[in-house]
């Protein structure tokens, strides 16, 4: 028997493309619905002039009364590089994206986990490393979490390789930033389940506890990263949402499909099972 939603359900939001928003106009103003752009996560983007597809970002959302925020930009850098030349660059393109946040009024910028799974496989063998991660990430976020607090910004940092989920919320306390949260993004957490020997996915949102700011909601099976639509792969909802509720935060339920004409219906699964709305 399928179960309706009641007004205390969360509510669920999507991440999409600038070309997706007006197709998900309708519904994401049924409710106040979480957004986050993916639309300037590329350097080609962020170095160019991106002030007309932040105006009409604007437009689009006329009326949205949900939080609003972007997805940084992570190809091919980490957070706490050894390098201090890459750790310039990757604080340049964190800036760039708080001035999109500033212009599209945006609240929080998906960052990715520096942790790996070879830094976990090789725990212990090089001592120095936990030390050297931690300071790399200062020298690189210190100035942008300083501008983000001032903005009203949150840094969401998201699990990628991450095998032991109480890597990230270690690395938030070490740099004891209140503008630095936590996100989990499902299908991430449920490939290190499945193929690098990490906990359940619910086990990923417990640990972040009252940090966790943010969820990448997509379905997976365990092998890949799939983004597939929610109910076509193999993670348990009803243990996500009870875990959710368990840490007591209010984080972005975000929807994060490679087929965008999968938002829709996901939301609708989850409503049926009576996990959200």
């Amino acid at each position: 028997m399928m179960s309706h939603p009641t007004p205390d359900l969360p509510i669920l939001g999507a991440a999409l493309g600038h070309e997706d928003l007006a197709a998900h106009r309708d519904w994401l103003l049924e409710a106040p619905r979480d957004l986050e752009l993916q639309a300037f996560v590329d350097a080609e983007v962020l170095d160019g002039d991106w002030s007309d597809l932040a105006a009409d970002t604007v437009r689009l959302l006329d009326g949205h009364a949900g939080r609003l925020g972007i997805h940084g930009p992570f190809w091919g850098f980490t957070i706490a590089s050894y390098e201090p030349e890459v750790r310039k660059i990757v604080t340049r393109r964190f800036q760039q994206a708080l001035d999109v946040c500033a212009a599209v009024k945006g609240t929080h910028v998906v960052i990715h986990s520096p942790f790996t799974t070879w830094g976990y496989n090789h725990r212990g063998l090089y001592p120095k490393d936990a030390t050297r991660t931690v300071e790399a990430a200062r020298e690189t976020l210190a100035p942008v979490l300083s501008r983000a607090a001032d903005m009203g910004v949150t840094l969401m940092l998201e699990n990628i390789e991450d095998i032991d989920p109480a890597d990230r919320a270690a690395l938030c306390e070490a740099l004891d930033w209140q503008a630095l949260a936590l996100s989990v993004d499902t299908g991430h957490a449920h490939y290190a389940h499945g193929s690098t020997g990490g906990p359940p996915v619910d086990f990923f949102i417990r640990a972040a506890g009252d940090r966790l700011g943010h969820v990448h909601l997509q379905d997976a099976d365990g092998f890949a990263d799939r983004h597939w639509q929610i109910g076509h792969g193999t993670i348990l909802w009803p243990a996500v949402f009870k875990a959710i509720a368990e840490t007591g935060a209010n984080p972005r339920l975000i929807l994060e499909l490679r087929d965008k004409a999968g938002v829709i219906p996901s939301a609708r699964h989850l409503e049926a099972l009576g996990l959200a709305r």
